[in-house]
């Protein structure tokens, strides 16, 4: 069985996070994870320069904006988790704003990016757990999040990239109860904290 430890994104892991982000991480205007906030500043070719805007936020934050698994000692996966009011893309969203509960304290869990090599073997239900321990520990009132609901995709088959946001059974056996359907394939998981 693998050993897996979480801890917080902070500037000396910062190369830890990269290393998670794969091939992918070599693409600067790529997401990072920053999909639900506003895009980075330009790079040099004019498209956002995502990287550097994580890695400011990692660097310069009062608190981190997301924790790295380690399997056996090696960085293996990395989540985002923060205040709603922080993601734009989330308050902003005229679907999911009709379902949100008035909350300032409220946290969300934004993604989740596993590496191949490391999926199947427990990263994200270990994640999913720090990112709630996280939360609680900075004063989250509850935590939220906006996964997939596979059972109800058209596809067969479903890419990880797909998955970004966890899926449903993954929310629901960390103890998130479904509150809302804004769409046919996408629950408003919450767990309150207090």
């Amino acid at each position: 069985m693998a050993d897996i430890a979480v801890h917080p994104a902070t500037p000396d892991r910062w190369h830890d996070v990269a290393a998670v982000f794969g091939r992918r991480g070599e693409d600067a205007s790529w997401d990072w994870c920053r999909v639900l906030l506003t895009p980075g500043p330009p790079g040099a070719d004019g498209r956002p320069d995502n990287r550097r805007a994580l890695h400011d936020e990692v660097d310069g934050g009062a608190t981190p904006p997301g924790l790295i698994a380690y399997l056996d000692g090696r960085p293996g996966g990395w989540s985002r988790v923060g205040r709603r009011d922080a993601f734009v893309g989330v308050t902003g969203n005229r679907t999911l704003a009709r379902h949100l509960v008035p909350d300032p304290e409220t946290w969300w869990v934004t993604c989740f990016s596993v590496q191949t090599a490391v999926r199947g073997r427990g990263v994200a239900t270990a994640l999913l757990a720090a990112d709630v321990a996280h939360a609680s520990a900075h004063g989250a009132s509850a935590v939220e999040g906006y996964p997939v609901d596979v059972e109800h995709l058209a596809a067969r088959k479903v890419g990880a990239s797909a998955l970004y946001t966890g899926t449903q059974r993954l929310f629901e056996s960390a103890g998130f109860v479904e509150v809302a359907r804004p769409s046919a394939t996408r629950p408003l998981m919450r767990l309150e904290l207090r």
